[in-house]
């Protein structure tokens, strides 16, 4: 076979064709990430100290990282009709910091209109004794583990299917529901996770091509609210450097959730969430669905 210019054209196997499509390329990814998220967990309950201790901590979380990260790297970056390496590492550096100082800024803008109205007050003074645990917990692993699969797997390859508008609907609905188990969880607080995290790193990852600014908005995020502000990260009760109470009606509170499932985070996060979403757009990052790049191609 010859294409326009004359040139031969290697006819690719029908198995590698099936395998590059968008949703089977998912399938692949998500199975090969949660083989190693599996495979971590059982490495640290039979071969590593139990993590209530700093090595075990340390341990069991660089083997995770690792063996997420490296599957990664390795096979998922490469799978699909054009393969894409979201963790590389231009513009790492600068995208991560970004979303760290943007994660922090942002909580501290939610705590301080909580404290503006009465909703968040300080009772007494914690410590810093939970500061590995928390860092490594709630802001470092959730963070890496998170952003791989909802947004280096599932938003990337949605995307490339059904387009980065069915893309983000659907990873902000799925990010919402895996919330619902947490404690303290109601409906109206995943919609708000969904709302807030869907649109915010949705937006980011959609903005800059990349995981590493999704990575530090949410790694920001969960470490300030849970160790500086003392306030639940989704539900999961922390000891922060200060003792904190949220008291006032649910919806600006958030009751046992915490924050994350008041209106005034909604409203917060999901506003910058819009401006990285409106950013990508103007400057053309919005992907068409399969069927309309196949039909133009055509």
């Amino acid at each position: 076979m010859a294409d326009q210019s004359g040139a031969e054209v290697v006819e690719r196997p029908t198995w590698l064709r099936v395998a590059d499509f968008p949703l089977v390329a998912l399938l692949i990814a998500a199975t090969l990430f949660i083989a190693a998220f599996a495979a971590s967990i059982l490495i640290g309950k039979y071969l590593l100290p139990p993590p209530d201790t700093t090595a075990g901590l340390l341990a069991n979380a660089a083997v995770g990282l690792i063996l997420v990260a490296g599957i990664y790297k390795l096979a998922i970056a490469r799978l699909g009709e054009h393969p894409r390496d979201d963790l590389r590492k231009d513009r790492a550096s600068r995208d991560l910091a970004l979303g760290l100082l943007a994660g922090f800024a942002l909580f501290c803008l939610v705590v301080g209109t909580a404290a503006a109205l009465d909703v968040y007050n300080i009772v007494g003074t914690g410590g810093t004794g939970q500061l590995l645990r928390l860092l490594i917990v709630a802001g470092i692993a959730p963070a890496v583990f998170e952003e791989i699969f909802f947004r280096g797997i599932l938003f990337r390859w949605i995307e490339d299917f059904g387009g980065s508008w069915a893309a983000l609907i659907v990873t902000s609905a799925l990010f919402g529901l895996a919330h619902i188990v947490n404690p303290g969880a109601t409906w109206f607080s995943s919609f708000a996770v969904a709302m807030e995290a869907g649109l915010l790193l949705g937006g980011a990852y959609m903005l800059t091509r990349s995981l590493w600014m999704p990575i530090g908005l949410h790694a920001a995020w969960n470490f300030t609210q849970g160790f500086i502000f003392d306030v639940p990260v989704s539900g999961i009760d922390q000891q922060g450097l200060v003792q904190a109470k949220l008291s006032g009606p649910e919806l600006l509170s958030g009751g046992a959730f915490g924050l994350e499932a008041s209106v005034i985070a909604v409203v917060i996060a999901s506003a910058a969430g819009l401006l990285l979403v409106h950013r990508a757009a103007r400057i053309g990052r919005v992907e068409q669905p399969w069927w309309v790049r196949r039909r133009r191609l055509g």
